[in-house]
């Protein structure tokens, strides 16, 4: 049987470790690599490919449902698990959202992991048992769509990672070494956001994040 070609990205080590012996007992599994935050996490994916990848939310340098945007970007075919300690169903949709198909808690069972492994593989969605299980039927029912904000919707998708990347704290350089554009560009970007939203710096694009409720605090608290 093919393996499935595994990405482990965790910033606890112990974590890592674990999942590292739980994949490698599994014969249809294979770990091509293991990254301790966001950001490495979306460098070994564009450069492994990995078929699957599994990801923590809250990690440092990137988090883990904008690295899910940016892998998913770079390689639509590429299927991504996210397995987190956050049971919050805001957490499960914008994961949804952002292009990963299945959502498992740390206090899973190992069959679990496994079974969201081999589920997305095969392109399909996992939830573990502890979520509501109607939370992907009515994401899919409500079309993949969030309501409307004004503002944050007049900008394009490209302005709309920058603003995200930005108000996480990101530097214009880092953002532009994630979006590989020029920080040139991606000033430009800052600029029209802010014009786009009625804003004049970076702290008042991080209180327009928090009032829409694009930043949740819940997300670093690990």
């Amino acid at each position: 049987m093919p393996e499935i070609r595994v990405l482990v990205a965790d910033d606890h080590s112990i974590v890592r470790e674990g999942l590292r012996q739980l994949l490698s007992s599994q014969p249809d599994m294979e770990i091509v690599g293991e990254a301790k935050d966001g950001q490495e996490a979306l460098q070994m994916a564009r450069s492994l490919r990995p078929d699957v990848t599994l990801i923590d939310i809250a990690m440092p340098r990137l988090n883990g449902i904008e690295a899910v945007r940016l892998i998913k970007e770079a390689m639509p075919e590429s299927q991504i698990v996210v397995l987190s300690m956050h049971k919050k169903e805001a957490f499960v949709h914008e994961v949804l959202a952002s292009g990963a198909l299945g959502y498992v808690l740390k206090a899973s069972n190992s069959s679990d992991v496994l079974e969201a492994i081999r589920a997305a593989n095969r392109g399909e969605y996992f939830l573990c048992s502890q979520i509501e299980a109607d939370v992907i039927s009515t994401y899919l029912k409500s079309g993949k769509q969030k309501p409307a904000v004004r503002g944050y919707d007049l900008l394009s998708e490209r302005e709309q990672q920058v603003f995200r990347l930005v108000v996480e704290g990101h530097s214009t350089g880092q953002i532009a070494d994630l979006l590989f554009l020029s920080p040139k560009t991606v000033e430009k970007h800052r600029s029209n956001i802010m014009r786009k939203l009625g804003v004049n710096d970076v702290l008042g694009m991080v209180k327009y994040a928090v009032k829409i409720g694009l930043v949740d605090p819940d997300l670093w608290e690990d």
